[in-house]
């Protein structure tokens, strides 16, 4: 009995290290995602979360032209693009392509340039919302991850992926296979026809048509310079990539460089170079 109770407190004290070592990794993850797609993905869960304890309704936050027209409810042009549906397996799979798939844009070809990408999706966004009254579309939110996943496949054309392990592809096809798999589903391919439709006019403006003689190698999507103002003015107001890095550094000093060495903590592009694996997870985006 002795015994017993004296390894209580050596069990207790294990315990708490285990937890506060799962925090300390939770909080360096979730700081370490660049600050476009980590803004994004906190409205997405604060709105799920306030759904889910009936803070506020899903009928107040959905695409609605004559709610936004006749009775000024403007904020339904932003919050239709927050909300995945509710917390579930569903909503999992949609946070893991938006999370990746933005997190792989923003510091892939949009590192140091945050301006730039946040201006993609307001460009991508705007393009939605003029199409969404002549469609039934209530939420937008898939349709703008989509267009991510096409315009990162455009400019990773050598990525080589696998689905299911059945057959390879290269990484431009990646949004139809997704939307074949939706279809073979039985669900509508409307929201990822508009993602992958918006996501081809983004490219061949920004990627395409400056290198046509026509196009007198000049860009017609340019940020507008508020908006760089307004980035450049937030990161250095929030400290920019050092404080990312200063928590990474402080997580590998508590726990002893663990983190370090899974490679949590790996230059993200390295997956865009070694290419991937689209697995059963990956091909259950076609619920959206």
């Amino acid at each position: 009995l002795i015994d017993t109770h004296l390894d209580l407190p050596l069990a207790d004290a294990s315990v708490r290290r285990e937890a506060n070592w799962s925090a300390l990794m939770i909080e360096a993850w979730y700081y370490d995602i660049p600050p476009v797609t980590r803004t994004y993905v906190t409205l997405c869960f604060a709105t799920t979360l306030a759904c889910a304890l009936d803070i506020i309704s899903p009928l107040s936050l959905y695409f609605n032209a004559r709610a936004i027209c006749s009775k000024f409810q403007v904020w339904r042009l932003f919050t239709n693009f927050l909300f995945f549906g509710p917390f579930g397996l569903d909503f999992l799979f949609h946070m893991f392509f938006l999370v990746r798939y933005s997190r792989l844009l923003e510091e892939g070809c949009f590192r140091m340039r945050t301006a730039d990408f946040l201006f993609m999706l307001l460009f991508g966004a705007t393009l939605m919302t003029l199409i969404a009254p002549f469609i039934n579309i209530q939420f937008l939110g898939s349709s703008l991850t989509f267009m991510m996943v096409y315009v990162w496949g455009r400019r990773n054309e050598s990525v080589r992926m696998s689905f299911l392990g059945l057959f390879q592809f290269t990484a431009p096809y990646l949004p139809w296979v997704l939307l074949a798999f939706s279809v073979l589903l039985s669900h509508s391919p409307t929201v990822d026809l508009i993602g992958i439709g918006v996501g081809h006019m983004y490219y061949f403006l920004e990627d395409v048509l400056p290198l046509m003689p026509a196009g007198g190698s000049s860009r017609v999507l340019k940020t507008p310079r508020l908006l760089e103002y307004l980035c450049s003015t937030a990161m250095s107001m929030g400290g920019g990539g050092e404080y990312h890095q200063f928590r990474i550094n402080n997580v590998e000093d508590d726990i002893g460089g663990v983190a370090g060495g899974d490679g949590e903590f790996d230059d993200p592009n390295d997956g865009a170079r070694d290419g991937g694996e689209l697995d059963g997870d990956q091909g259950a985006e076609g619920n959206q």
